[in-house]
Parts: C-alpha cells; sequence; structure tokens
C-alpha cells in the first residue's frame, strides 16, 4: 500500500483550498473504511470509521494492538455524543462543559451503534472530542465518530510528529497528515463515568484535581502508578506494555545530587561494558550527567514542557541506538503523574529508589 502524506497546520486561521480538499479527500477514505493518522492536541491519532467493525478491525491489525484493548471514538460537536452513547450521567454533562473540546475522554455506556470491534468487546464506549482545528475538521468530513488510538505500533512510544508515524505506518495505512508538533505530547486523561465516584482511569492534562473542582469527589484506579497493587487495571489496554523504547530504561528516584551521581556511575559501567547510554534530564539538571546522549525534555517549573517532550526523547533515542536509558523521577501529583505513568509503563516499572 503506498501512503500519502499530506501537510496541514494549525497555526493558521483558516485551511487554504488545496489543504480542504486533503481533509476532504483523507474523509473519505474513512468513509470509505480507510485508515488515516492525523494530528490531536495530544499525539497522532489513526483514525478509521468508529461505526464500521472492519474499520476497527483494520485499526488492530495496523498497529498489532490486541483486539480487546478498546479504541476511543472521536467526536467533533457534543451533540454527537447521545447517538453512540445509552445515557448520559450529569457529572459528565458537567465534565463536558468544562474541559471539551479538549484532552478528555470519558466512558460510558454504549449504544447499539457502536460495533463491539470499537469497543474491545465491551459493553462500554470511550469518547472524546479533541480541541485541534484539524482533527475537528477530518471527524467532520469522515462523518463524525472517528475510532483512533495513538498511530503507532502497539507499545511504542505515541507519536508528537508526523516523522514517527511515518516510522511505524507507512506502507499500513492510506493516508498521514502532517501537523507539525502537537501541543501537549501526552494521551488524554480518561474518566470512567459509569461509576460513582467517576473513576480517572488513565491521568492526563486534565488532572484528577481540575476534575474534583467541577465533579467533586473524584477516584482514581490504583493501577495507574504501582505494578503490585493486586488488583487488575480498570482500564483494559492498560494491563499492556507501553510506551517503551527499544534500549532498557530505568528510573531513578532521590535526592538530586545522588540521582545524577547514581546514574553517572552506572552510565559509565554502561559504556565499558560497550553499551550506549542516554539520559532523560530537565533543564535544571541537565549539565551534570555524563553519558552518550543527555536529553533535557523541559523544566520542572513547567511541567508542561516535559509533557510536550517526553516522548519524542525516547523515540530519538532508539534513532540514536541507546541500549540503556537513564531517567530522573517527577511527581506523582498533578501533570507529574501522567509522566510518571507514562516513564513508569515504558521503564516495566524498574525503577531505583535512594535512600
Amino acid at each position: 500500500m503506498d501512503t500519502e502524506i499530506v501537510r496541514i497546520r494549525q497555526d493558521e486561521e483558516s485551511f487554504s483550498g488545496e489543504e480542504d480538499a486533503a481533509l476532504r479527500r483523507a474523509g473519505e477514505i474513512i468513509r470509505q473504511g480507510g485508515l488515516v493518522a492525523f494530528p490531536t492536541e495530544t499525539v497522532y491519532g489513526l483514525g478509521g470509521d468508529g461505526l464500521n467493525r472492519e474499520s476497527s478491525r483494520k485499526i488492530y491489525a495496523a498497529k498489532g494492538r490486541p483486539s480487546d484493548n478498546p479504541l476511543i471514538v472521536h467526536i467533533c460537536r457534543s451533540e454527537d455524543l447521545e447517538s453512540i452513547v445509552s445515557e448520559v450521567p450529569e457529572a459528565a454533562r458537567k465534565a463536558a462543559q468544562a474541559f471539551w473540546p479538549g484532552p478528555l475522554t470519558m466512558i460510558f455506556r454504549k449504544s447499539d451503534k457502536v460495533p463491539y470491534e470499537t469497543t474491545g468487546g465491551l459493553d462500554t464506549v470511550a469518547v472524546r472530542f479533541p480541541s485541534h482545528r484539524v482533527a475537528q475538521k477530518l471527524i467532520e468530513y469522515s462523518g463524525g465518530f472517528v475510532a483512533a488510538p495513538s498511530a503507532n505500533r502497539s507499545g511504542r512510544p505515541s507519536p508528537t510528529v508526523a516523522k514517527y508515524v511515518t516510522e511505524d505506518m507507512d506502507g499500513r495505512i492510506e493516508m498521514i497528515i502532517d501537523g507539525g508538533e502537537v501541543g501537549i505530547g501526552l494521551e488524554s486523561t480518561i474518566i470512567d463515568m459509569t461509576v460513582m465516584p467517576p473513576q480517572i482511569l488513565r491521568p492526563g492534562y486534565v488532572t484528577r484535581q481540575m476534575l474534583a473542582e467541577v465533579l467533586g469527589e473524584v477516584d482514581t484506579d490504583v493501577t495507574i502508578m504501582s505494578s503490585d497493587s493486586g488488583q487488575a487495571p480498570r482500564a483494559p489496554g492498560m494491563k499492556y506494555r507501553h510506551y517503551a523504547p527499544k534500549g532498557e530504561l530505568v528510573i531513578v528516584e532521590g535526592d538530586a545530587k545522588a540521582v545524577a551521581a547514581y546514574i553517572n556511575a552506572q552510565a559509565q559501567a554502561d559504556r565499558r561494558a560497550g553499551r550506549k547510554t542516554g539520559v532523560i534530564a530537565t533543564d535544571e539538571t541537565l549539565e551534570q550527567y555524563r553519558a552518550d546522549s543527555v536529553k533535557g525534555v523541559g523544566t520542572r517549573a513547567d511541567e508542561e514542557t516535559i509533557a510536550r517532550h517526553l516522548f519524542t526523547a525516547l523515540r530519538e533515542f532508539d534513532d540514536e541506538g541507546v541500549d540503556s536509558i537513564y531517567s530522573e523521577g517527577f511527581e506523582s501529583d498533578g501533570l507529574g503523574q501522567a509522566i510518571m505513568n507514562r516513564l513508569l509503563k515504558a521503564a516495566g516499572h524498574r525503577v531505583v529508589r535512594l535512600q
């Protein structure tokens, strides 16, 4: 299959005639059962017709994704929610008013309109209304219901630039829309609205504190940050390996000076053993590390910068053939919880805690 790549920029006030024609063509591909990768404000998504069981099967095949890992259905009009769910709880209406369009996915009881192939065999459906202009227009031209997980091969870091979509999906799908670098860099928050209190199943840009200000009590799945809680993850997809670079990633937590000393010692030993080394650092600590590749992902004073660059850093280590990667730990509250959730998954929960 030849994959067409088109470039459409989010930062312009309106789409050019050529860009609009490309979006209409992309919409028609999805209407006809094909697949299109496209930018959202979180990461790049791999889109197919969310109401077409064959399209959903194609998404699983293109990603190499387990078929019990549900897809998120993306909409471009709030009123369209009513046709794909059997009930909209009042808490969900409040959350939608506060955070839609935006990086929040809500889980509902599905209507018969949504095939089980899209929901991973579940009676619930995950729904999001993205804020990205390109995503919204594509969804509109596609018929209004686009199932879209992240546009990467299953288990790999999610793509935040089109280069890595192409790396994973070229020849597997009909089109890739290159919209430049995304704004957030981590996937959406997922909250289950079928239980009370509503429960966060995946942390993201919309934090528990933000949701609690709107909804009151909000619960969190304990497996988000722990691999030894003794409980199975509420979100089926969270039991699978995610976000992993090709090299072995270890997170090191503790006093900043002790962390740097430990990582430098480990990197030196790895290099002597013939392994290429990499470090994920912050602007505050970048100069303290000695490794083959040291990447500053942002500043702790602004966690959004870290979220935006984390997945790209992991992909760049793969480009560079890095064998051993060490990362500083991050706060497990607010947006830091989402950052640590992704890092823990990428590291297979390999964590060194220094006293």
